[in-house]
């Protein structure tokens, strides 16, 4: 598809989910948007690859159409986003990720369940499973962050337990700010599985049944002449038709930048050249991705000799064709190890940018040597992913010369 193409699409400036899909119709890519127009355009600027990587490029020249739909609130978009991705998963949304790297929304099956943000990974975790019993969850979401902020905004509407508000010296502080109900009440007892049952209709992106059960119990409340409960239920219809996100557009806009970026680290470790050993550490959607990390023993170095045990890493690295390939490369060192990964990149003839992090004599940072557009726009993700290399890498060397 071209930048041309988009102007036979009637591209709506509102929040909403975008689709796009095959010359047969199959669903390639779900996202979610401030501006569908002008989220959509986005795919189509210059610089798409710094922007999105290059995964995404490949998506847009395989896409032959594009369907929106339209939400109310960015909040709304978000759920939905999730729903759909889990229903249809399509190639490019899970390419990078696994179930294990996305978000979840998990409501306990509890007698005062809670309402809790896990990543995959840790739902598998037999001490989870042994504590608390899943009664429903809602995913995958791309972005623990933006998760984060849609339940404090659904939180404001229907108060719930999470794991702090459980907690006995927390207690009284999440009663007091109103984001957790007070279960020694029994009339608020009954109400908070009612709360419950209605995060539960929100996250299935059923608003509007939503609102309609609400409007409806708040009437039934009028008859009976409980107006005080009658007004809570006005309130949180009213909150529902007007959600304010505005905190959750920041982090929207802001993640979109980094969406689709895989970043690798690689970094050496020995004392000597003795025990040589080397790793790679993984960002995406600027945090670590530990199931992705990877431990390599050098093999063909007895002596120091960075550069060398760098290129030996870096080629079995790539010798996987199976792990996804990264969008930008970081090296500990300068310019020799820059250039040492560069040959072995020319030789397999792969065109992907390379960083180098320089350090002082206290082995801190004090500059990256490569283009300009990848070293200012992705500066914090380059010195996180070489913090975590070098950690990785010294945690590594540390076992293997206790084991030999």
């Amino acid at each position: 598809m071209q930048k041309v193409d988009l102007e036979k699409f009637n591209l709506p400036d509102n929040p909403g989910i975008y689709q796009f899909k095959d010359e047969k119709g199959k669903i390639l890519y779900i996202g979610k948007a401030t501006s569908l127009r002008d989220r959509i355009r986005s795919y189509f600027g210059d610089d798409l690859v710094a922007e999105r990587g290059k995964r995404l490029v490949d998506m847009v020249v395989l896409a032959h159409m594009i369907d929106t739909i339209s939400t109310e609130s960015v909040l709304e978009a978000l759920i939905l986003e999730a729903n759909l991705i889990s229903k249809y998963q399509p190639k490019y949304n899970a390419i990078g990720k696994d179930d294990k790297s996305f978000y979840f929304v998990v409501i306990t099956r509890e007698t005062f369940p809670r309402v809790l943000s896990m990543r995959g990974r840790e739902l598998e975790k037999k001490v989870f499973k042994k504590e608390l019993e899943v009664k429903i969850k809602f995913g995958p979401f791309p972005y623990g962050s933006q998760l984060k902020e849609a339940l404090r905004i659904v939180r404001k509407i229907f108060p719930f337990n999470d794991k702090d508000s459980v907690k006995k010296d927390q207690i009284e502080f999440y009663r007091q700010i109103k984001l957790a109900p007070n279960l020694e009440d029994s009339q608020i007892q009954k109400n908070y599985q009612q709360n419950i049952d209605n995060i539960i209709l929100f996250f299935k992106g059923e608003k509007k049944l939503l609102i309609k059960k609400l409007k409806d119990s708040m009437s039934q409340l009028a008859k009976e002449m409980r107006f005080e409960e009658a007004h809570c239920v006005k309130r949180q219809i009213f909150s529902l038709e007007h959600i304010h996100d505005v905190s959750l557009l920041k982090k929207e806009n802001l993640e979109h930048r980094f969406s689709s970026m895989r970043i690798e680290g690689y970094d050496i470790s020995h004392i000597s050249g003795t025990n040589m050993v080397g790793v790679m550490t993984v960002i995406e959607s600027s945090e670590p991705n530990t199931s992705e990390y990877r431990k390599f023993i050098i093999k063909n170095f007895t002596e120091a000799n960075d550069t060398g045990a760098l290129e030996e890493l870096f080629r079995r690295r790539m010798g996987h064709t199976e792990w996804n390939f990264p969008d930008l490369i970081v090296v500990d060192g300068a310019l020799p190890q820059k250039s040492r990964v560069e040959k072995v990149l020319r030789e397999l003839g792969l065109r992907i940018p390379v960083v180098a992090l320089v350090k002082n004599e206290k082995h801190k940072p004090k500059g990256i040597l490569g283009l300009k557009k990848f070293t200012e726009k992705y500066k914090n993700e380059i010195v996180l992913v070489n913090s975590e290399a070098h950690r990785f890498a010294v945690s590594f060397h540390r076992t293997r010369r206790g084991k030999i």
